[in-house]
C-alpha cells in the first residue's frame, strides 16, 4: 500500500550529463613496494584533472579492486563532488573489463580515458578536441606526442601520404627533453632511450592549422562515444593485456589515431612529479642497504620473496 505521491514525480527536470565524460581506472591493491605513492599519484592525476581542464566534464572512475584507504579516498572524492561517477569492484576484471563498463555506461558525446598515473597539464582537452575539428574521421588522439607502431595505425599513413607533402612528412622533430620524458616514465634507460631517439622518427601532418602525429597510446586518450560503439565489449582475459585489440578495431574501420604537438599529459608512473612529491615523503634506505640489495644472489632471491609474498596475498585462486 502506497500512502502519497512520490515527490519525484512533480520534478520537471533533471541534470543532463556533460559533453564530455573522463574516465579513469584505479587498481591499488597495496600502499607499498611498487605502489608506495600510488596514492599520491593518483592524487596528482584528479587534482591535476580538475585544475588543467578548460571545458566542463563528468569524472568516472572505476576502481579495480584497491586497498581499502585509496577506496576510502575515492569515496571522500566522490562526496566532494570530485568524481561524477564512482564504481568500486570487489574484483579486479581488468583494465578492458573497467573499459566495457565505463565506456558503455559513459554518457558524453566525447569519452576521454586516462590511468590513474597520468598527470594532466593546462590546454590539453582543448589541444585534442582540436584535432578532432580539424582532421577528418579522428577515432582517437592522446595529449602527446609518441612513436607507436605504425602497423596499428595504417589507416592514418595511409591518409597522410595520400594528402602530399604539403600535409604529410616524415623526420626526427620531436625534441629530446620530451622523448626522454616519456621513456623515463616507463622505466627505459637512458642508454636505450638515446639508441631509440637517435634510430626512429616520426610521421608528421599539418592540415587545417593544426599539427599532429600519427599514433595514439593506451594510458591517456580522448574519443567519441559513437566510435566507441563500434568498437566496445573487448575480450577481457587478463588485467593489463588486450589494448591493442582495441587499436586493430580503430584502425579497420578507417580511423585515424593521433598524438598531440605537445606534451600535455606526462605519464607518472609509480612516483609523483616533481613538485608533488611533499604528498608522499619516502625515506630512502641506507646506502650500505642499497648495495647489498643489488648484489647479484641477493637481488635475485629479494625479488623471488617480493613475487612469492604478493601472489600470496593478492593473486585469488583460479
Amino acid at each position: 500500500m502506497r500512502i502519497g505521491q512520490n515527490p519525484a514525480k512533480f520534478v520537471n527536470t533533471v541534470a543532463q550529463p556533460a559533453d564530455i565524460t573522463v574516465t579513469v581506472v584505479s587498481c591499488i591493491p597495496f600502499l607499498s613496494g611498487y605502489y608506495e605513492q600510488s596514492k599520491a599519484v593518483l592524487q596528482a592525476c584528479l587534482n591535476s584533472l580538475h585544475q588543467n581542464t578548460d571545458q566542463p566534464f563528468d569524472l568516472m572512475v572505476f576502481d579495480n579492486h584497491s586497498c581499502t584507504e585509496v577506496q576510502q579516498y575515492l569515496m571522500e572524492a566522490y562526496q566532494r563532488g570530485i568524481i561524477q561517477y564512482l564504481v568500486l569492484s570487489d574484483k579486479n576484471i581488468g583494465k578492458i573489463g573497467a573499459w566495457n563498463y565505463m565506456f558503455g555506461a559513459a554518457q558524453g558525446t566525447y569519452i576521454a580515458f586516462a590511468d590513474s598515473d597520468i598527470y594532466f597539464r593546462s590546454g590539453w582537452l582543448s589541444a585534442s578536441l582540436a584535432l578532432f575539428d580539424a582532421f577528418p574521421n579522428v577515432g582517437m588522439v592522446t595529449g602527446r606526442p609518441l612513436r607507436t607502431a605504425d602497423q596499428f595505425s595504417e589507416a592514418t599513413l595511409s591518409w597522410g601520404r595520400s594528402q602530399g607533402s604539403d600535409v604529410y612528412t616524415e623526420g626526427a622533430f620531436l625534441n629530446w627533453e620530451i622523448f626522454v620524458e616519456h621513456t623515463d616514465s616507463i622505466g627505459v634507460s637512458r642508454e636505450e632511450a638515446l639508441h631509440q631517439y637517435e634510430s626512429g622518427m616520426e610521421h608528421r601532418m599539418h592540415y587545417k592549422d593544426q599539427v599532429a602525429y600519427s599514433g595514439a597510446a593506451h594510458f591517456q586518450f580522448l574519443t567519441r562515444k559513437s566510435v566507441l560503439s563500434q568498437v566496445m565489449p573487448l575480450p577481457s582475459e587478463k588485467p593489463m593485456r588486450g589494448e591493442r585489440a582495441f587499436d586493430i578495431a580503430v584502425d579497420k574501420l578507417g580511423y585515424l589515431r593521433l598524438c598531440t604537438e605537445q606534451a600535455y599529459v606526462l605519464h607518472m608512473g609509480n612516483r609523483v612529479p616533481e613538485g608533488e612529491a611533499a604528498h608522499s615523503p619516502t625515506r630512502r634506505p641506507p646506502a650500505f642497504l642499497r648495495t647489498m640489495a643489488h648484489l647479484p644472489g641477493i637481488r635475485h632471491f629479494l625479488l623471488w620473496s617480493y613475487n612469492q609474498i604478493f601472489k600470496l596475498y593478492f593473486h585469488r585462486m583460479e
